[in-house]
């Protein structure tokens, strides 16, 4: 099937911040002595990714490595080191699943097979229609409540396959549905809540 992610990708001739993009990647900058504003050079390329569309062509690092004084080079490093920036197009929603012993312990297996059977996509494409896209990455941080799938900025924890066709369905119709776990428990609690200071023998200092 083909998919968008094979067509070749079609850089932009320039890039400029819009106004209120510049005054934040201005304010960035001033955190920093004279001569060490290259330290600001990964909120910049994040505030270039996010917008243009959560890429970064070369237009966009060559204008953040002018704006550091930096080679050009050094930012195109910077760029393809880190994980988080995007050098293709990807899609409006951007699906970084987490596949790491903890999640794949829990299931992620089965997450990436619902996705690539709902999306018809496979890790590293893109839908035709542009709306959705796969990567396989390493740890999100939330192992307690894995498996979990970072979409765009955030995480959705706690999945099966059901529960991800299900996510996927909601996004598809426009929706936006509530981060954290599908199964609606607090932060990283039990299931059913927490328990821990309603235990009568904990609360009498019983082992």
């Amino acid at each position: 099937m083909s998919t968008a992610s094979d067509a070749p990708v079609e850089q932009p001739g320039s890039f400029a911040f819009t106004p209120e993009n510049l005054a934040k990647a201005q304010a960035h900058i001033a955190k920093y002595p004279p001569g060490r504003q290259a330290s600001a050079v990964l909120p910049l390329l994040d505030l270039a990714q996010r917008q243009h569309d959560n890429w970064l062509p070369r237009a966009a690092m060559d204008a953040v490595a002018d704006m550091l004084a930096m080679a050009r080079i050094r930012v195109y490093e910077v760029a393809t080191f880190y994980s988080m920036f995007n050098l293709k197009p990807v899609g409006r929603h951007f699906f970084q699943i987490c596949t790491t012993t903890p999640c794949w312990l829990r299931g992620s297996e089965e997450v990436v097979r619902a996705c690539e059977r709902k999306l018809g996509i496979t890790i590293g494409e893109t839908t035709p229609d542009g709306q959705f896209s796969l990567t396989e990455v390493e740890c999100l941080g939330a192992c307690v409540n894995a498996p979990i799938i970072q979409v765009n900025d955030d995480f959705y924890e706690d999945l099966d396959g059901a529960a991800t066709e299900r996510l996927i369905d909601a996004l598809r119709r426009g929706e936006a549905p509530k981060p954290g776990s599908v199964k609606g428990r607090q932060t990283s609690a039990p299931e059913g809540g927490p328990q821990t200071l309603t235990d009568l023998s904990f609360a009498e200092g019983k082992p």
